[in-house]
């Protein structure tokens, strides 16, 4: 028998307050503004603006507000006589990278379906459908295989040109049984799964068929299991290898599928296989791995806080699965090592302006991954109700302190920081102004109709001018551990966007935007 949730007491409650006071301090004392007032709504709209500058293909007449990008990518996949077109540039090239563009996918969904009810989800269901209309085709294209990637990196980076007038090699790469890749293909699977649940009510035929590829994606995921980075080396590394292997993406995956086919079954029954495949396989394939990043690399924190809000669920309703009890005490010890006052919290992982700093190229990605796990497990335990809290050693912590950390972090993005500067370029009166983006850098063809070429475009890279075209919305890689921050476009591990930086921050700006927080 389990033991009991660690529910309130008189000790714990007084172990709650220090940390939320502790929590409070911390942030103060690391340059938090507290009166700082950010309009959340704005810098959201703007988040979710960016992803239409990032999209591949077709541009829909009437629906895209970046007037600077035009039509690009159209013939991709003909090489291979197959329909490659649409999606997403991951970043500040013209490639399409299979693994990141799911990963987006998957956590723009969960965004809206965390924090974007009703009507306000509009725009982050397009952004959604966008990407998953590709990955669909991606996944339908052949059978038995699954496309991942569309240009080589090593050419395309060789050339700096809008993506317009790319003329570098388009060629496309896919997985298969004999070149399998689980991870890749585990998030398409995670991805089409988690957008199934997001259009199930308002577009039911549409949901079902995101479904049931995503079923087809997941088996073959399972199946024929190893890793892109092994099978595509060559063009999938150094860029987005799987350096976590592809046990964290199987896990996620069979998360997602059982969220996705629990919400749809009528008897409660199609779920089972899924969740039988999480109690069978979570063992080996890292439930029982404590991990203090979340990426379009690493899911295994994120599958912890996903279970933990089924296991969660289940509190509220009056019946829990004690089977995914592991799962919250995994999901606590990360939330722990986040929050000051706490047993086990871990300042050395934050920089003297209070922002949290896990790596040197584009540490943005982990700073908005991790506010939207912090918000979304609040959302979770508070959901639960009878005072459900996250264990931290001999305490608790209270949701509440979840959010102030969640908040400084979106704060600190938005110019609460030593350098008083948004990074989220458009939003306040300092921005970067010289982010790593061919489009962005150069003429649009609006205004420079004709072509730029390869070589020529690299004047543009290096020039100390300002964007030609404003990137409204992007958050760039971010400043170093010590809050110091260069702007030029040469300095990509600091300038450079990434569609996966953007969708987790989409979910935690629209809770903000919400006023949740106060």
């Amino acid at each position: 028998m389990a033991p009991p949730m660690r529910r309130s007491s008189s000790k714990a409650t007084v172990v709650s307050r220090l940390a939320l006071a502790a929590a409070v301090l911390f942030l103060t004392a690391c340059g938090g503004n507290g009166a700082a007032a950010f309009n959340y709504a704005d810098a959201l709209d703007k988040a979710l603006l960016f992803f239409e500058a990032q999209r591949s293909g077709k541009l829909p007449a009437g629906q895209q507000r970046v007037t600077w990008r035009g039509d690009s990518g159209l013939s991709d996949g003909s090489v291979a006589g197959v329909d490659l077109a649409g999606g997403y540039y991951d970043a500040g090239d013209n490639v399409k990278f299979g693994l990141p563009m799911a990963f987006t996918v998957t956590m723009l969904s969960w965004s809206v379906l965390e924090f974007m009810p009703g009507v306000s989800a509009s725009a982050g269901k397009a952004a959604v459908r966008w990407g998953a209309d590709y990955l669909l085709k991606a996944a339908a294209a052949v059978p038995d295989a699954l496309y991942v990637q569309v240009a080589d990196p090593n050419r395309d980076h060789q050339c700096w040109e809008r993506p317009e007038d790319m003329d570098t090699p388009r060629d496309v790469y896919k997985v298969t049984p004999d070149k399998p890749g689980s991870d890749v293909a585990g998030e398409t699977a995670a991805a089409l799964a988690a957008a199934s649940l997001l259009f199930r009510t308002c577009d039911p035929a549409y949901s079902a068929k995101l479904l049931q590829t995503a079923q087809k994606v997941f088996d073959f995921a399972d199946r024929f299991r190893g890793s892109y980075s092994d099978s595509l080396s060559s063009v999938a590394c150094p860029f987005y290898c799987s350096y976590s292997g592809y046990h964290d993406e199987l896990l996620w995956a069979a998360a997602w599928l059982h969220m996705a086919t629990a919400a749809t079954s009528q008897a409660g029954n199609s779920s089972d296989v899924y969740l039988s495949y999480i109690y069978s396989n979570g063992h080996n394939l890292g439930a029982e791995q404590d991990d203090f990043t979340f990426s379009w690399d690493d899911k295994r924190v994120g599958t912890k806080v996903l279970l933990s809000k089924a296991f969660l669920q289940g509190i509220g309703k009056g019946k829990s699965d004690d089977a995914l009890r592991l799962y919250k005490a995994h999901a606590d010890t990360y939330v722990c090592s986040l929050v000051p006052g706490a047993a086990g919290f871990q300042q050395s992982q934050f920089t003297p302006g209070g922002l949290l700093f896990q790596e040197g190229d584009s540490n943005m990605q982990y700073v908005t991954s991790t506010a939207f796990l912090l918000l979304a497990y609040a959302n979770s335990l508070s959901s639960a109700g009878g005072g459900v809290q996250v264990s931290c050693g001999g305490g608790v912590v209270p949701a509440s302190a979840l959010v102030a950390v969640a908040k400084r972090q979106v704060d600190y993005i938005l110019g609460a920081n030593p350098a008083r500067m948004s990074y989220m370029v458009g939003f306040g009166a300092r921005y970067p102004r010289h982010v790593h983006h061919r489009g962005a850098s150069m003429p649009s063809v609006r205004d420079h109709p004709a072509r730029i070429a390869c070589d020529e475009g690299f004047r543009y890279l290096h020039s100390a001018d300002p964007d030609a075209n404003v990137l409204v919305g992007a958050v760039v890689g971010g400043p170093d551990g010590s809050d110091a921050f260069t702007d030029s476009r040469d300095n990509f591990a600091q300038t450079e966007p990434s569609t996966y930086t953007n969708a987790p921050l989409v979910g935690a700006l629209a809770f903000f935007a919400a006023g949740r927080h106060r």
